[in-house]
C-alpha cells in the first residue's frame, strides 16, 4: 500500500520530555517534523524517528532562515527550562511570519511575554497535566479534558440509578446541565450517543459541561 501524502511540515523547537512527545505524535499523525536543539546528543538520538533533526540555535533568525522556517505555517517552541531562549525562539520565528505558533510556558508572566512577542497559543504543560490529574485521583473521573476556562469533557461512568434508562428517560441534560456526547458499552468502542442510547453497567460517558457541572455528575456515577 503507498504512504499517503504528508499534510504538513512542522517546527519543533527543543527536544525535551514536552517538545520529543510532540515531535514524535505529530509524525504518528503522517506530518513532517522538523526538530531543533542546541544538543548534539539529543538530536543524534531523535534522528531516526523525526524527518529532519538539526542541531542549531533556534534563537538565531539566520539558523531559521536556513532551515526555510520562513516557508513553514506551524511551530511548537518546546523549551521550558530556558526561560530566555524560549522567548527569543518564539520571537524569531514569530518574525519570520509563521502565522501558528505554540509556546510552552513555565509561569504566567513567562506566558504574558511570549504572547507579547508572538506566541499565538501559549500551553502550560506541567500545570495542565498537573489538574487531569488532581480530578482522576478520586476515581470517579476516569478523564479530564479542560475544554475552555470554565468548560470541560470527561469520561465517567453512568449515574447508578438511571442504569437501564435511555439517555432520553434520563433527561441528564435537562437534571444536570451536561451533555452526553458518546457513550463506550462495557468491552465496546465509542459511538454517538442518542436519545435511544442505554445507560448499561460498566458503559463509559463522554460528558460535556462547565468544570462544576461535571464535577457534579461524576461525583453522582
Amino acid at each position: 500500500m503507498a504512504r499517503r501524502k504528508r499534510r504538513e511540515t512542522i517546527l519543533v523547537v527543543g527536544l525535551g520530555r514536552f517538545g520529543s512527545a510532540v515531535a514524535l505524535e505529530l509524525e504518528s499523525l503522517d506530518h513532517e517534523v522538523l526538530v531543533i536543539d542546541p544538543s548534539e546528543q539529543l538530536v543524534q538520538r531523535y534522528a531516526s524517528q523525526v524527518t529532519h533533526a538539526v542541531e542549531g540555535d533556534a534563537t538565531d533568525p539566520d539558523t531559521l532562515l536556513s532551515l526555510g522556517v520562513d516557508e513553514l505555517r506551524h511551530a511548537v517552541v518546546a523549551i521550558g527550562d530556558d526561560m530566555e531562549a524560549s522567548i527569543l525562539a518564539t520571537a524569531a520565528i514569530a518574525d519570520l511570519g509563521v502565522e501558528n505558533v505554540w509556546a510552552k510556558a513555565a509561569t504566567a508572566s513567562h506566558a504574558s511575554i511570549l504572547e507579547r512577542v508572538g506566541a499565538d497559543h501559549v500551553v502550560f504543560a506541567e500545570r495542565d497535566m498537573g489538574r487531569r490529574v488532581a480530578h482522576r485521583v478520586t476515581g470517579q473521573i476516569i478523564d479530564y479534558i479542560q475544554i475552555d476556562d470554565d468548560f470541560a469533557l470527561v469520561e465517567t461512568g453512568p449515574p447508578s440509578d438511571e442504569l437501564g434508562r435511555t439517555l432520553g428517560e434520563a433527561q441528564l441534560r435537562q437534571r444536570y446541565d451536561v451533555t452526553v456526547v458518546s457513550i463506550k458499552p462495557a468491552g465496546g468502542h465509542f459511538t454517538y450517543a442518542t436519545p435511544e442510547t442505554v445507560l448499561a453497567p460498566e458503559a463509559i460517558l463522554l460528558v460535556a459541561g462547565t468544570n462544576a457541572a461535571v464535577e457534579r455528575f461524576a461525583a453522582i456515577t
